[in-house]
């Protein structure tokens, strides 16, 4: 029987691609549609090597552990060997999600003419089976993967944040509160609650201790440059209608998560004079939208700076 090699390429190629892209879409990345090309098409000439059996060495098994390992830094660029391992972890179980979906269909269809060849499947199936596959593959992992996702307790919503102003930064410990909607009401720039006692080697005294007297109009003994960027929020939670919090504009913050680090610069810090958790479980609280804002402004940057 003739094998072409040009059409065992283009299969491994549309397989590669499409794991690579449900990889992505389940770590909720931004795509690179070229890094995944790349990376595609070495797993398919990868492929081609093995069945040719070229160089031997390439049907060891620890090579073909690199080659995922390489394919996934290719495609994802991760920034840390935790990452990295998260990523490859994640492309082998969605391969055997995809892999697992193409041989059912092969049992379904029953080529006559099927086998392997050096760890490479052979045969006379068409094409749309491994599409077909793939994409089965593709929504029984999206499926899976959101159903899981909804099941995180509170300790896969922390974060670490740094805030930075005028020189000085503190590092804390923060919950997403998918129910924190607080904005500036004029600018309608979210806000970060933070306790006032995690704020002390980045505020001066004058301003922690005398929180009540500035929102009541007294800010005469406070620098210039902490004035200009006072603010005062107002707020309704359960029990308090009308509350007013004292906010401050910082030069920035990072959001630090396991996926990603987010450098946000229109943010204003809440400042909360009383605990958020009674087991000094986190010191802030920062709503989703404001994730969705970071990235809403780098595309905005990213499209004008062209």
């Amino acid at each position: 029987m003739t094998i072409y090699l040009d059409v065992v390429l283009l299969e491994n190629l549309c397989m590669n691609y499409i794991i690579l892209f449900a990889t992505n879409y389940i770590l909720k990345r931004k795509a690179h549609h070229i890094r995944f090309i790349l990376s595609a098409l070495l797993g398919a000439v990868y492929a081609i090597v093995s069945y040719m059996n070229i160089l031997p060495i390439y049907s060891y098994w620890i090579t073909k552990i690199i080659l995922s390992v390489v394919m996934v830094y290719i495609a994802y660029y991760p920034k840390n060997g935790k990452q990295l391992l998260k990523q490859t972890m994640l492309f082998y179980l969605i391969s055997f999600v995809f892999g697992g979906c193409a041989f059912a269909l092969l049992y379904i269809v029953k080529p006559q003419e099927i086998w392997f060849q050096n760890g490479v499947l052979m045969g006379t199936y068409p094409i749309k089976i491994t599409i077909l596959g793939a994409i089965l593959g593709f929504t029984i992992s999206s499926i899976t993967f959101s159903l899981i996702k909804r099941k995180l307790t509170k300790k896969d919503m922390f974060c670490k944040i740094s805030i930075y102003l005028e020189g000085k930064v503190s590092t804390l410990k923060a919950m997403i509160d998918t129910g924190n909607i607080l904005k500036e009401p004029i600018t309608r720039i979210p806000v970060i609650i933070v306790e006032k006692g995690v704020l002390q080697n980045i505020l001066p005294a004058k301003i922690l201790e005398h929180i009540d007297e500035i929102l009541g109009g007294d800010a005469e003994n406070i620098e210039q440059k902490y004035a200009k960027r006072l603010r005062v929020i107002p707020f309704s939670s359960v029990g308090k209608e009308n509350g007013i919090l004292l906010g401050i504009k910082p030069d920035k913050v990072i959001v630090v998560t396991d996926e990603n680090e987010e450098i946000i610069e229109q943010v204003i810090i809440g400042i909360y004079t009383k605990e958020l958790s009674k087991r000094k479980e986190y010191s802030a609280l920062l709503g989703l939208d404001i994730f969705e804002r970071s990235k809403d402004e780098h595309e905005f940057s990213k499209t004008f700076s062209k």
